[in-house]
Order: C-alpha cells, then sequence, then structure tokens
C-alpha cells in the first residue's frame, strides 16, 4: 500500500508530503518505521517508530517529540493494530539539502 506523510512529527527522517510504500504484514523489528491505526480513532493511520514489542502491543514514537499535535504510545499505549512496515519512501525523488 501507499500512504502520503502528514504533520511533521516524523521529522528529519520524513517530512510533509514524503510517499512511502508499505508492506502489509510485514515482521516487524525495533526502529522500523511502520504505518498503524490510530488507537480511537481506527479510521485514521499514522506512521510511528517502532521501538519496543511486549505482551500489550508494540509502543511506537515520533520522532520529533516537539513537534505540534504529535501523538505516539506516549499519549495511547502500546499498539496492536499494526498495518505494516515502511519498506520505501519514494517520493519526492530528492529532497533540496540533501
Amino acid at each position: 500500500m501507499r500512504v502520503r506523510v502528514e504533520g511533521d512529527s516524523m521529522r528529519p527522517a520524513l517530512v510533509p508530503g514524503d510517499w512511502l510504500l508499505v508492506r502489509r504484514g510485514a515482521i516487524v523489528h525495533p526502529g522500523d518505521l511502520v504505518v498503524a491505526r490510530l488507537p480511537g480513532d481506527p479510521d485514521q493511520l499514522i506512521v510511528k517508530r517502532a521501538q519496543w514489542h511486549g505482551v500489550d502491543g508494540w509502543w511506537l514514537e515520533s520522532d520529533n517529540q516537539r513537534a505540534s499535535g504529535r501523538r505516539d504510545s506516549w499519549d495511547f499505549g502500546p499498539v496492536h493494530d499494526i498495518i505494516g512496515r515502511v519498506v520505501l519512501r519514494y517520493w519526492p525523488l530528492m529532497r533540496k539539502g540533501r
């Protein structure tokens, strides 16, 4: 599946407007970028970094903890509903400053 990044919570790794290729059902390891359903609002998807897996699910964190409107496991706890693992940022092909 493909996902478009919105918001600043994953800066500097991802910025608004990036497009991601996500492998549904892929095995997740700590440090991977994942797409999950937002707890309490399953229609909304989030892109976060998987930190660790416990008995209650995955602990997901934003790379940019100071981002306005940031929501991650510090707010809603462990997450069970992981859609898949990000395997590729495919757009834009190049970014200014890189």
